[in-house]
């Protein structure tokens, strides 16, 4: 499953950021292969939680690491400022 199927189609906003930019080029890529740092900008936005936040608690709990992160907790942070994770 992807953003998409959860939050629906990507809807251009009316300004361009490296956010966004991030945001529309994984929106329908299925989360277990987008990169943590990806994942992280989608918890941190509070984008598809009940999708992005599992994945993430697997990947942390599996120790998994692609070297995309900006820092090397920066997955398991984005998880802990999370409502509800």
């Amino acid at each position: 499953m992807s953003v998409a199927d959860v939050e629906g189609p990507w809807v251009d906003p009316n300004f361009e950021s490296s956010l966004i930019e991030r945001c529309r080029e994984n929106w329908s890529v299925p989360v277990s292969k987008v990169s943590n740092y990806v994942l992280a900008t989608f918890i941190r936005q509070r984008i598809a939680l009940c999708l992005v936040v599992p994945e993430a608690k697997q990947r942390i709990a599996a120790g998994y690491i692609d070297d995309t992160e900006l820092n090397d907790e920066e997955l398991i942070v984005a998880i802990n400022e999370a409502p509800d994770a």
